[in-house]
């Protein structure tokens, strides 16, 4: 419905010397989304959109799969692959079933992709599934706080104030578009990542930098610098008897 929107974007992010992350473009130096080093790993983006988190993952000598269920967004990750020069697998598939075999990869990523587009409950144990013991699932999201406080109205911004409750987060049906997100608060992801055969590692709740400017308007910057809209999650596959 809006891959139109997101290939100028992507061709960007694809050209970006430095990796930088969610609506306010923060930058790996100081998220640290990818492991070190990467030269040499396989890894998955589960929802990857226009490719580019892949795409800065092969130029770092990684061996990069994609896997996303829109044909529009994958048309435009492969045109972007040709005019970077970076050519790796891309899937037309469910992240929450993917047709690849059990402990393929060591390194499961996830930047608004499968992390809110698909139920928590099936992606997060397929990323176990899909990860070598001792492999690393990162996703970065909404934070918890944020998705408390928005309105329902179309592109309104944050407000400084609780409108809905923490407590069940689970499932957000948004009236303007139809569209359907998926957010839990922190003790149940937490539950659900060691259920999952995950043992969490870090939770960074994402500091917005001066100055920062975003082409997303839910989010204003007066609101992001006093409490964090994202929050990234780090979470490594436990080897079998640790």
């Amino acid at each position: 419905m809006w891959a139109a929107d997101y290939a100028e974007p992507g061709r960007r992010n694809w050209g970006q010397e430095e990796p930088s992350w969610g609506q306010w473009g923060v930058p790996e130096s100081q998220l640290r989304m990818f492991p070190e080093p990467v030269e040499g790993l396989d890894t998955i983006e589960l929802g990857c959109g226009t490719g580019y988190v892949s795409g800065w993952l092969a130029r770092r000598g990684a061996r990069p799969v994609g896997i996303d269920n829109s044909a529009a967004q994958l048309a435009t990750a492969r045109r972007l692959q040709e005019e970077f020069g970076r050519v790796f697998p891309l899937i037309q598939g469910n992240a929450e079933d993917v047709p690849l075999p059990d402990e393929s990869f060591d390194l499961a990523i996830s930047e608004y992709g499968a992390s809110i587009w698909c139920d928590p409950y099936r992606w997060i144990p397929e990323a176990a599934r899909l990860l070598r013991p001792g492999g690393l699932l990162v996703f970065l999201v909404n934070s918890a706080l944020l998705m408390c406080c928005l309105p329902d109205e179309p592109d309104a911004p944050a407000v400084e104030r609780l409108l809905r409750p923490y407590l069940g987060m689970y499932r957000f049906e948004w009236s303007d578009d139809d569209s359907v997100e998926f957010h839990l608060g922190h003790g149940e992801m937490f539950r659900l990542l060691r259920g999952s055969g995950f043992a969490v590692e870090e939770l960074i709740e994402v500091e917005v930098p001066p100055g920062s400017t975003t082409r997303y308007p839910w989010v204003p910057l007066e609101w992001a610098r006093k409490w964090p809209c994202e929050e990234v999650w780090k979470a490594r596959r436990v080897v079998d008897g640790s």
